[in-house]
């Protein structure tokens, strides 16, 4: 049986997740499979950290002139900026197991509240008044569909008896159901590239038809693997939150193969058993939920003993530093906005210099603006 070792797998990550990634918006995004989008901040800063010369401007014309990538719910029922000629295999794979389960509780929710009796004929009603309206008025925010339908109105508590409870209004949820489905997208943005202002439109306004997919959980774990592989079991289930059945079929349908890692059982693609070239040592300065810091469930091998600093309890990622694949520490920006290391170990003066240009590099290309991660670690909040 191949065996991987840590130091393999490091060298791997800083070579398909970085030095050999396409230098562009579309082909880095296409090459993750996806980028971490639930911080608006978090895709711009991830494609910063990979494509020279990268710009706002880019991401934002692939965005909404090119429509190239597009936001959608996706793996896990997390926001992401998936390639467009991707949303098919990720509908499939991923979203609809989404819509399915933000249907079926907003379906209850809504019976619960008093809204309706028949929750299922409410939702039907919402869905087709904001998908009607949306085609002949699109695109619109949340706030101007809201006043437009009485469809859509209604208010619910999430929390009865709870402190943190409260009425809020269904309307926000009818289009997380509609978006998880794939009826919807989030076009234009209202707001800077560091806010989510999002105006919503159809998505067969906004985008091409897509087509049905054979096999798409298929397709999907091999596209992940071979940027990602070796993978073990728990990594896999965890990225694409999925069930152990979904997960085990995939890796049967697409012949991925067991190898040995550091932590046990493996997998990896049958064609991928070779070993990787040499690379160039690597600085990287990644946002708070980049998708390679959470890109997997095992992590002790490029994270270490860091775990407890750089994630907060639910396990979302902060700012990080790293060095050859490895997290060294974190990063984080002073009252001017300025970049400045929180290492946590000394990668040498090789690393210390690489980091330090960065970090240098990132505060001119931000110029001023001030980044602040909706998920901020325990060793981000230890310098405020």
């Amino acid at each position: 049986m191949r065996t991987f070792s840590d130091a393999e797998r490091r060298k791997r990550l800083v070579s398909r997740q970085f030095a050999s990634l396409p230098d562009t918006v579309r082909g880095a995004t296409g090459g993750l499979v996806g980028l971490h989008a639930t911080d608006p901040a978090t895709p711009f800063l991830s494609l910063w950290a990979r494509c020279s010369g990268f710009d706002v401007a880019d991401l934002e014309h692939e965005l909404y002139q090119s429509r190239s990538v597009v936001r959608h719910l996706a793996m896990r029922r997390t926001l992401w900026v998936v390639s467009a000629d991707d949303l098919s295999i990720v509908q499939s794979a991923a979203s609809d197991r989404v819509a399915a389960n933000e249907h079926r509780r907003l379906v209850i929710d809504v019976a619960k509240a008093g809204v309706a009796a028949d929750g299922e004929r409410w939702l039907a009603a919402a869905g087709s008044a904001v998908l009607r309206h949306l085609g002949g008025h699109g695109p619109l925010n949340s706030t101007e569909l809201r006043a437009a339908l009485r469809e859509i109105d209604g208010m619910y508590d999430p929390a009865p008896g709870k402190p943190w409870g409260g009425m809020v209004p269904l309307a926000p949820r009818v289009l997380t159901v509609l978006s998880a489905r794939g009826a919807i997208v989030r076009g234009p943005n209202d707001g800077a590239w560091t806010t989510s202002r999002p105006r919503w439109v159809r998505a067969a306004d906004w985008l091409s038809e897509r087509t049905e997919v054979a096999d798409a959980q298929g397709q999907l774990t091999r596209r992940w693997l071979r940027t990602f592989g070796p993978a073990t079991a728990a990594d896999i289930k965890w990225w694409f939150g999925t069930t152990v059945t979904a997960m085990r079929e995939a890796l049967s349908n697409i012949g991925a193969v067991e190898v040995e890692l550091g932590v046990g059982p493996g997998y990896v693609l049958s064609d991928d058993l070779e070993s990787e070239p040499e690379v160039a040592p690597l600085a990287a300065l990644l946002p708070g939920l980049d998708a390679t810091t959470m890109g997997w469930f095992d992590r002790d091998w490029y994270l270490g003993a860091y775990r407890g600093k750089l994630f907060d309890r639910n396990g979302n990622a902060g700012p990080t530093a790293w060095w050859n694949g490895r997290i060294v520490g974190g990063w984080y920006q002073d009252g001017h906005a300025r970049v400045h290391l929180q290492l946590l170990e000394d990668p040498g003066r090789d690393g210390r210099n690489a980091l330090e240009k960065r970090a240098a590099e990132l505060t001119a290309w931000l110029g001023g603006i001030q980044i602040k991660p909706r998920f901020p670690s325990p060793l981000s909040k230890a310098v405020r």
